[in-house]
């Protein structure tokens, strides 16, 4: 059974199920259970944020679980329950409508809210943890449901404990957000107060459909869509250093972006990658993107060690000049 995965890759798992309720769910699990016992279990959204090295000899899982459910109301906040199945971006553009704010600046970030959940999506200063209440999830070994808190679900910098210690033993099956009803902007990332001006717009005016367009079009115009050129969105994390290390790039590099972080500087990886000469260069059938070096691009026909490939080289060369280790935010399947 083919993979869905953003990067354009053709690979395969033994067997690829999907489900649409929590019902559904175990009677998948069971059947699983049966007659795969022995094979691993992968569970995916859209596949936006893997690498596959080869194909995948076990079975695949995908949530198709609906549905946006006004849990509770106040004056000022809401509380959304949404199906780990449901598009990101869609849901986005539901709440501004419904006039429900706190996600605008996550905008046209691909990918399904479980997976938005796990990887602890973000852009522009806004990351989603900031927004959830609660996620809830069904064990994959016994199909008993669990409902973490957001403070018991490790959220860092594109980290979770569904990424460390529960990776590939629970599916997220739906996601409580705690969204305001007073739209407060959040510019201070990013050159996002230049990109309203550009847009010909009012910082003090601004409204929530606004600034999701503003942010859509920014996206569109520095990232490929992986309909015509595969990629997985940003490659790599901003990696975070300490002040030190930080004022010494600093003087060196002046013009160096930079940006306080909760534990330290957190740089910018496309920088980085540019000054290191990767902006636009290929290696084989994979290359850097040419508007944003942050994303790696399938020309045609790459495998996974082809990104693979050239992920190494850009570590590599960016540690040789700046003396920093980039972490993958893509996950290598």
């Amino acid at each position: 059974m083919k993979i869905e995965n953003t990067f354009g890759i053709d690979v395969e798992a033994r067997a690829l199920f999907t489900y649409d309720s929590e019902e559904a769910l175990r009677e998948v699990l069971s059947i699983i259970h049966e007659q795969y016992a022995d094979l691993p279990l992968l569970h995916i959204g859209c596949g936006s944020n893997l690498l596959f090295l080869s194909d995948y000899k076990g079975v695949v899982l995908k949530s198709n679980i609906q549905g946006i459910n006004l849990k509770e109301e106040t004056k000022d906040e809401v509380l959304v329950e949404v199906g780990s199945g449901e598009i990101c971006d869609e849901f986005i553009a539901q709440a501004i409508q419904n006039g429900w704010f706190g996600m605008e600046n996550l905008s046209l970030i691909p990918g399904q809210i479980g997976a938005a959940a796990v990887q602890n999506i973000g852009a522009y200063g806004v990351e989603v943890q900031d927004v959830i209440e609660e996620v809830k999830g069904i064990s994959l070994k016994d199909g008993s449901e669990h409902l973490w808190k957001q403070n018991e679900c490790g959220y860092g910098y594109r980290q979770s404990i569904f990424k460390e210690e529960l990776w590939g033993k629970y599916a997220i099956t739906r996601v409580t957000f705690r969204l305001s009803k007073h739209f407060e902007p959040k510019l201070q990332y990013g050159g996002l107060i230049k990109a309203v001006e550009q847009a010909g717009l009012s910082e003090q005016n601004l409204t929530a459909e606004q600034l999701r367009q503003v942010i859509i079009d920014i996206r569109k115009a520095k990232l490929p869509d992986p309909k015509e050129q595969g990629n997985a969105g940003s490659f790599f994390k901003n990696p975070i250093v300490s002040k030190e290390k930080a004022e010494q790039l600093l003087s060196q590099y002046p013009q160096m972006p930079h940006y306080n972080a909760e534990n330290g500087i957190k740089l910018a990886a496309g920088w980085l990658i540019e000054q290191a000469g990767w902006k636009g260069k290929s290696l084989g059938p994979a290359a850097v993107h040419d508007r944003q070096a942050l994303v790696l691009v399938n020309k045609g026909g790459a495998s996974g060690h082809d990104i693979q490939r050239l992920c190494e080289a850009i570590k590599k060369d960016v540690y040789e000049r700046f003396g920093i280790n980039l972490e993958p935010e893509v996950n290598f399947i």
